[in-house]
């Protein structure tokens, strides 16, 4: 259907104007804060139970163990977000294979949970967590290991004396770190969570890279990953360096 991103964005627009560049948007603008809470606090209480205290700084590889054990507990918010705004993303100037165009993702939970019960709203769950697991150890670590290179050249390697600017290249780091290493996983997991019913069992995962692999060879895991990475670069940016620095006055607060 599309030959590159630019082709997606000008007949976007051509055909569903620049209102089809937003579908699917308020599944993750009304999940988005509960996501990154539960994330960011999962990802908190993983470093301390491997310290055994907050104050303990964590190893990168204490900061990657953290970040994957707090992936798999984000799967369980962010599957059924990412499955709504997936499924509403694909309605191209048409129908769906339903024969219904969705206008939300409530209407679109709603026909799933009848279509298909519990496993319409948990479909891809699997997929999600294989995802998130090398994804947020990638993320987190990343961000802490360009985060600690600029307090070093910086701060006389005191982080919580970096400005924003620094905290905001070390986020954007996280966030291509996070694409890296996780980008093919995101096909499977979109192309599972796109089919026709809900898969059954765990084995749909490797099931669908063998397809994927058939139909488009290895290029097939890295469709529209140029403009995935090229959207993390602000994103994680802003993400991370508002984290910090709430932690700081918070912090501050606190004493």
């Amino acid at each position: 259907m599309f030959q590159g991103p630019i082709d997606c964005l000008l007949k976007t627009v051509k055909n569903e104007g620049v209102l089809g560049l937003y579908k699917g948007m308020a599944s993750p603008l009304v999940g988005i804060a509960a996501v990154n809470s539960l994330l960011f606090w999962a990802y908190s209480y993983g470093k301390t139970l491997q310290t055994g205290s907050s104050d303990v700084t964590p190893t990168l590889g204490q900061i990657a163990v953290a970040g994957a054990g707090a992936g798999i507990v984000n799967s369980v918010l962010a599957s059924p977000v990412e499955l709504l705004k997936v499924r509403l993303q694909v309605q191209y100037n048409t129908a769906s294979e339903f024969n219904t165009a969705f206008r939300g993702p409530i209407p679109l939970a709603r026909h799933l949970i009848q279509q298909f019960g519990a496993r319409g709203i948990a479909w891809g769950f699997w997929a999600t967590v294989a995802r998130e697991i090398p994804a947020y150890a990638a993320f987190y670590a990343g961000f802490e290991f360009t985060k600690r290179r600029f307090a070093d050249a910086l701060a006389n390697g005191d982080a919580n004396k970096l400005g924003t600017l620094p905290l905001m290249l070390s986020g954007s780091a996280g966030g291509v770190s996070l694409w890296m290493v996780s980008y093919p996983l995101d096909v499977i997991k979109s192309r599972v969570q796109n089919g026709k019913a809900p898969p059954k069992g765990f084995g749909y995962i490797a099931a669908t890279a063998r397809e994927i692999a058939a139909e488009q060879g290895i290029k097939g895991f890295f469709r529209g990953f140029s403009p995935t990475v090229i959207r993390s670069i602000p994103a994680a940016g802003v993400t991370f360096a508002t984290y910090e620095l709430v932690m700081r006055a918070l912090d501050g607060n606190a004493k």
